[in-house]
């Protein structure tokens, strides 16, 4: 069975990216997805094992993610609306994807200067600044970090050629010798 990242990876790098995800994994709408992460919210709470002061948070790192992808995104889908999104319980991994435009096509819309997806992330993830200039938002990749670092949750965002990585509470950044075309985010918890 094919796990969920690489899925991901699938759907991304296919030219129409139809009929690759099931009902259950895609949210081509934001009440969708939120939907989505509220039934996953429950499901979580149903499981003794789970820590509810981490959960809380992981769920807000989700919904931050995965509402990036319909903000940041408005119009300028490849082709497919929407994102794709699944929780592997087993593994505990979730991945939520979009065949949107990518981070650094979004972060030169306000700064220009930016030459290259590494930089994106860079300043996506340091930087209080927003795509959807000039709405005074571009806290929300930085909330990500805080409280995935505070909670020792591991986070890899992949956009065009670079990857954002948070673990071991430390974020760093580095080139990637894959090419994802739109967003990747791959949340271990």
């Amino acid at each position: 069975m094919e796990n969920n990242t690489i899925k991901a990876k699938r759907w991304l790098n296919t030219i129409s990216g139809e009929n690759i995800l099931s009902k259950q994994e895609h949210c081509p709408t934001r009440d969708i997805f939120q939907a989505r992460l509220d039934k996953i919210r429950l499901n979580f709470e149903s499981k003794p094992e789970i820590n509810l002061d981490i959960l809380y948070s992981l769920i807000a790192i989700i919904g931050e993610i995965g509402n990036n992808a319909y903000d940041h995104n408005l119009g300028k889908w490849r082709d497919m609306m929407g994102i794709y999104f699944d929780v592997d319980f087993e593994n505990k991994t979730i991945v939520v994807a979009d065949r949107g435009q990518g981070i650094l096509s979004s972060i030169q819309k306000v700064k220009p200067e930016t030459k290259n997806d590494l930089e994106a992330l860079k300043v996506a993830f340091t930087e209080v600044i927003s795509g959807r200039y000039p709405e005074k938002r571009g806290n929300g990749l930085k909330f990500v970090t805080k409280v995935s670092k505070d909670l020792g949750i591991q986070i890899n965002l992949h956009s065009g050629n670079a990857v954002a990585k948070i673990e071991n509470k430390k974020l760093s950044f580095e080139n990637s010798d894959q090419t994802i075309n739109g967003v990747l985010a791959i949340i271990k918890y």
